[in-house]
């Protein structure tokens, strides 16, 4: 939702650049463990006392706090988020990969009867629904396993950001009060972001929706029943214009747009309308709102952006990274997987590469550095 996206990295765009060749994946959150703190412990007593006067009751205090803790290491993230200035290129190479679409076709499939329901209760397309849940946590696979209580007091505490993170606070203690899930069950990003696709507690209490009419707005379950209708439920109120398009290719996509953009030269130009707008009510980023339309079009059976990008600053086109990644790890230099998108992983194995062949380490890819690998 837009409120969350103060920071550098939403969990969605987060995970586009966790998931990818281009940059190394996280310490897993499952390693995460409260430490003792007593400056911790002294604002939570102070917490408890503002969350009774906005309706918490001790109960659900007890519940909550029980086993909570003080988490180093979302503290740890929060100070050393990368601002990533990916190219849109690199960007649709992650979120509209050839797995990610195939993904998203399987899931259209197997969801096919509920999608539909969806569809037609809140009028957004149900490949758009699908879409967000692609990037966002691809396909549930990715939901985070931070439990949110500990987080998001840690976050408050840290003060950085106290008086959003306390509002966080208070909302996630609002939605155990209301019975949606328990405290154990209530799990997330290091920031708060939870389910099929990333809610944070204000904005579950505002439009999440219980679909499935069993009395719970359950956005945790293995089930992404209630996730997906609170997703197309946010984009309906946010303005969704049921039966016209996003956007698309200039060109390629009739009616009068309310924009073209063009974010990369060389590149495709990109028509976009009112729609385009309401996806960045999701995450306000052109990127985002670019690779969830293009990531919609694909799963409906679209075809790729038919202008090229052509070469980048090294020389290098995209197939041409990606050629470079197989010959590396075929040399064995694995760059984990071969998207054509340079990061982490593959600048590392690029320096294993010219170190072992006594050449000058720079980590960086070049034309000269393909053809020296062979093929």
């Amino acid at each position: 939702m837009i409120d969350r996206r103060i920071f550098s990295l939403g969990l969605g765009s987060a995970l586009l650049t966790a998931c990818s060749t281009g940059a190394p994946t996280n310490t897993p959150a499952s390693r995460m463990r409260p430490v003792p703190n007593a400056g911790w412990d002294a604002w939570v007593a102070s917490f408890k006392g503002r969350a009774s006067a906005q309706g918490i009751s001790q109960n659900t205090l007890n519940l909550a706090f029980q086993g909570s803790g003080y988490l180093p290491e979302v503290i740890e993230r929060d100070r050393n988020q990368v601002e990533f200035k990916r190219s849109l290129e690199d960007y649709l190479a992650i979120a509209a990969s050839d797995e990610r679409i195939d993904t998203g076709k399987q899931m259209l499939v197997r969801h096919a009867g509920t999608l539909s329901q969806i569809e037609a209760k809140y009028g957004v397309d149900k490949e758009v629904v699908v879409a967000v849940w692609g990037l966002e946590s691809r396909y549930g696979a990715r939901r985070g396993d931070v439990p949110v209580i500990s987080a998001v007091s840690t976050l408050a505490y840290d003060g950085r950001r106290g008086a959003f993170f306390e509002k966080q606070l208070v909302a996630a203690l609002q939605i155990i009060q209301e019975g949606d899930t328990s405290p154990a069950n209530m799990t997330g990003s290091w920031a708060g972001a939870m389910g099929h696709t990333q809610f944070i507690p204000t904005s579950y209490l505002a439009y999440a929706v219980d679909f499935t009419g069993d009395g719970r707005r359950d956005i945790w379950s293995d089930d992404p029943t209630d996730s997906l209708a609170s997703t197309a439920a946010y984009l309906a109120r946010a303005g969704w214009v049921r039966g016209r398009p996003w956007g698309g290719e200039a060109g390629t996509v009739s009616g009068t747009p309310v924009a073209v953009l063009q974010p990369q030269q060389p590149g495709p130009r990109i028509a976009v309308f009112r729609n385009f707008q309401v996806i960045k009510r999701y995450n306000n980023s052109d990127s985002y709102a670019i690779g969830v339309g293009h990531l919609s079009d694909r799963i409906a059976g679209g075809a790729p952006f038919q202008a090229s990008f052509g070469p980048d600053a090294t020389g290098l086109t995209l197939e041409d990274r990606k050629e470079l990644q197989r010959r590396l790890t075929s040399a064995g230099y694995d760059t984990q997987g071969a998207d054509g998108v340079i990061g982490k992983n593959t600048e590392s194995a690029i320096s294993g590469y010219q170190r072992a062949n006594g050449l000058a380490v720079t980590g960086k890819p070049s034309v000269e550095l393909l053809r020296q690998l062979g093929g």
